[in-house]
């Protein structure tokens, strides 16, 4: 049975070159597209007092001059990103985020800068037998009917660049690249083992893992550190719009994404390891509107990625045979996992969980996880602590290494950038 999953493969582009300023023409272009459609946001939105949807933005647009600088697919691509960005930005602020802007305007002075171009089916043709994919250009930027941007490119070596779906041509700062997306059959794997695993994010602890006789700690200072890093970075801009701006908000997204990666990789990874066949973690659906975790809690939480890991995960565990469910995790935090004693007091502190009843000592996020666990096990009976549970009050932490970008045990780590 065929499994089917998304990969986005990272290619240099070996005839950089003769192909840069054709790239930079499109990537201008793209940016004052992007303009042109945000000021007719704004127009519409004044006189209707709505935000228009990609739908009505196209609808508007398709006759427009700039339309037509980029291939039909790569304008309609800019629309459905300036529709989701504004969709993004009225969540924050319906959710109470009041430092949340709209999107802004891409300029760099009096400069357009080089935005990213996607192009999808009609927009490009792979070559796989010489690494090479032909962009096209919009009719206003060829020089003849059959003008193209025809880019080499070069991946890793144990990549293999098929079934292509969609291409993006991206500015680093200094060179395009190419970003290419590709459907992957990973075939039907038979899972490692039958055992099921369980996984409680939070902040702080950014992933618990409990495998019944085993427990891993995933400290989200990391991803912290760099969110406070950025956010303090950001505040020093003139323009929340400005080039700077954008650039450290795309560095902030990828240091995020790479630490969700590598989190998400070595959970799979230990699971693997430790025969699981059934991954149940708690589900988050709606916790952004039923907690209040306080302002400072509240800003990080809106900040927190959980759908973007939870996506992660499953993906690398269905790669493995493992399952993943999500599982409401309500009174998961109150219960202790050892005997189901359910008491507000027994969690005495931010990581330690004291059970009156039956004594146990567990490190609070860990009993969470195993609660979530046990959810997938109906048959399991507490046993009012007779069986062994030191291991909850004892997990191995996995701290995220700066200086190599992988996890690793607490003890190899160096946290140091």
């Amino acid at each position: 049975m065929a499994n089917l999953v998304t990969r986005t493969y990272v290619a240099s582009i070996r005839n950089h070159q003769q192909v840069r300023d054709d790239l930079n023409s499109l990537g201008f272009a793209a940016s004052k597209f992007w303009n042109v459609a945000r000021w007719t946001c704004d127009c519409i939105w004044s006189e209707t007092g709505t935000i228009p949807d990609h739908g009505t933005l196209k609808a508007y647009l398709k006759s427009h001059e700039r339309y037509a600088d980029l291939n039909a697919q790569s304008s309609q691509a800019i629309l459905e990103e300036l529709a989701e960005a504004f969709d993004l930005w009225y969540a924050h602020r319906q959710k109470g985020n009041g430092d949340a802007n709209p999107p802004g305007y891409r300029k760099q002075g009096d400069e357009h800068p080089r935005s990213t171009v996607t192009f999808k089916e009609d927009g490009f043709k792979h070559d796989p037998d010489h690494n090479r994919i032909r962009l096209s250009k919009g009719a206003n930027l060829k020089k003849s009917w059959s003008d193209f941007v025809l880019c080499e490119y070069a991946t890793g070596p144990d990549v293999d660049v098929q079934h292509v779906q969609q291409v993006r041509a991206v500015w680093t700062g200094k060179e395009w690249e190419l970003h290419i997306v590709c459907r992957v059959d990973t075939g039907d794997p038979d899972p490692p083992g039958d055992r099921v695993a369980g996984i409680d994010l939070g902040i702080c602890n950014f992933a618990a893992v409990a495998v019944g006789d085993k427990a891993l700690l995933y400290p989200g200072g990391a991803l912290k550190e760099d969110d406070y890093y950025f956010q303090k970075e950001r505040a020093t801009c003139d323009d929340s719009d400005s080039h700077k701006a954008q650039r450290l908000d795309r560095k902030r997204r990828g240091r995020r994404d790479h630490f969700l990666h590598a989190v998400s990789k070595d959970v799979v990874a230990e699971c693997a390891a430790r025969n699981v066949g059934t991954i149940a973690v708690g589900d988050l659906s709606g916790i952004r509107e039923d907690a209040d975790w306080g302002d400072h809690g509240n800003l990080d939480l809106h900040g927190w990625a959980f759908d973007r890991f939870l996506e992660m995960l499953e993906y690398k565990a269905a790669e493995r045979g493992i399952s993943v469910e999500r599982v409401d995790e309500r009174g998961t935090s109150k219960s202790c996992a050892s005997c189901g004693t359910t008491d507000d007091s027994q969690r005495v502190e931010r990581g330690l969980y004291v059970c009156d009843e039956c004594g146990v000592v567990a490190n609070a996020d860990v009993n969470g996880a195993e609660n979530i666990r046990q959810k997938v096990l109906p048959n399991l009976v507490c046993d009012g602590g007779d069986r062994d549970n030191g291991w909850m009050a004892q997990p191995a932490v996995r701290l995220f290494d700066k200086s190599t970008g992988q996890v690793a045990p607490q003890e190899w780590a160096s946290r140091e950038p």
